[in-house]
């Protein structure tokens, strides 16, 4: 833990960065690398929204299937897209691997099929990525059995994956760059936005003033508060952690992370002290009490689906909590600037079920955008692809 101090007196910069959790933070290191000036400011205590509550499952694959992606946009941006997801998780792992203590690890990842209809479609998405040179395996309804102790008619195995605490990687980020001279600043609430063809006034509930060439809102599912227009849906998803398994018990959980066709689906992953972190059961409730109500049943639920797939593990929840997060249509992000506002403010909306992975690339895309370069991703994961 790590207390940064609110801002208490006007400030100018090369870019404000808006959000203290791991998006803000994965971007805020990008730009101060390449020698920006960078100011971040998070309205609660760093890492403390859906940072905290982040599963973390560190994967290339979109919720949205290849095979849908290529059917809505082209083949080609759709395979630009996984491929861009694919390259991230090497480079959030590099990233990991310049501190001490962030549990940060390579896994495979098991995508079977929940129901006997899905694996036609499973298949079909199998050949698509291989024929794009994705390394994954087709295992049928035995090899599943025999290798993962798991009873689906077929699965997708991809030897690409990784798992990451990012309430850790924030904080270390975020002590680093503070240490190296970049100001970070929590409990400090962003009241306006005045935008000008050369730069941003943003003014705080305080009355302080950072003005700024960009600004960049990286406030997860709070973003859309911003825009007039509607590009995303807020869900909640539910997950517990078990206390320790032995490692023999987990078996090859050890180092694949578990998730289905079914949608919304289950999913699971070990951590680094050999925990069990289970979510799902997904739904669309908006309201944190009423979410958070939910939470008891919902880990119920979460349990018996474990236990008929694993029931050998003793699973006994340590914990077990509720998160909101935004999702699109179409399971893409939303990276750059949005006509309501101008070329000055950008936004880091890193929606769907890889969020992390996206901010590893919407990093990369956005410091292209303010360094005035043209980036490969910045149509498809921008506003444009509205319309």
């Amino acid at each position: 833990m790590h207390a940064f101090p609110p801002l208490r007196q006007d400030h100018n910069c090369d870019v404000l960065v808006v959000g203290g959790g791991i998006s803000g933070a994965l971007i805020a290191d990008e730009l101060c690398a390449h020698g920006h000036d960078v100011v971040l400011i998070e309205q609660r205590d760093i890492g403390w929204g859906s940072t905290a509550a982040s599963t973390a499952l560190l994967q290339y694959e979109i919720d949205t299937h290849l095979i849908d992606l290529a059917k809505r946009y082209g083949e080609a941006d759709a395979v630009l897209a996984y491929r861009a997801c694919a390259e991230a998780i090497p480079a959030l792992r590099e990233v990991a691997s310049g501190f001490r203590g962030v549990d940060c690890q390579p896994m495979q990842s098991l995508y079977y099929a929940s129901k006997r209809r899905h694996r036609s479609v499973l298949q079909e998405e199998y050949a698509l990525r291989d024929r794009h040179g994705f390394d994954v395996r087709w295992l049928e309804a035995e090899a599943v059995q025999a290798e993962f102790g798991v009873q689906a008619p077929g699965a997708i195995l991809s030897a690409l994956a990784a798992r990451v605490d990012p309430y850790q990687l924030t904080y270390r980020l975020l002590m680093r760059l503070a240490k190296a001279g970049c100001a970070v600043h929590d409990r400090t609430v962003l009241d306006t936005l005045e935008p000008t063809p050369r730069g941003v006034t943003a003014t705080t509930t305080d009355g302080v003033r950072i003005r700024s060439r960009h600004v960049v809102l990286a406030t997860g599912y709070a973003g859309q508060h911003w825009l007039k227009q509607k590009v995303a849906r807020n869900r909640s998803s539910y997950a517990f952690i078990t206390d320790p398994i032995d490692t023999a018990e987990l078996g090859p959980l050890n180092d694949t992370m578990v998730w289905e066709s079914a949608r919304p689906y289950l999913y699971m992953r070990t951590t680094g002290d050999h925990r069990l972190l289970v979510g799902g059961e997904d739904d669309a409730v908006d309201v944190p009490a009423r979410r958070d109500a939910r939470v008891a049943g919902k880990t119920g639920t979460l349990l018996k689906q474990v236990a008929k797939q694993f029931p050998h593990l003793p699973l006994y929840p340590a914990f077990s909590w509720a998160g909101t997060f935004a999702e699109t249509a179409d399971g893409l992000p939303f990276f750059g600037p949005h006509p309501q506002w101008g070329s000055r403010v950008l936004f880091a909306m890193a929606y769907g079920g890889n969020g992390i992975t996206y901010s590893m690339v919407g990093a990369g895309l956005l410091r292209a955008q303010i360094e005035r370069r043209r980036h490969p991703l910045a149509a498809l994961f921008g506003f444009q692809r509205l319309g």
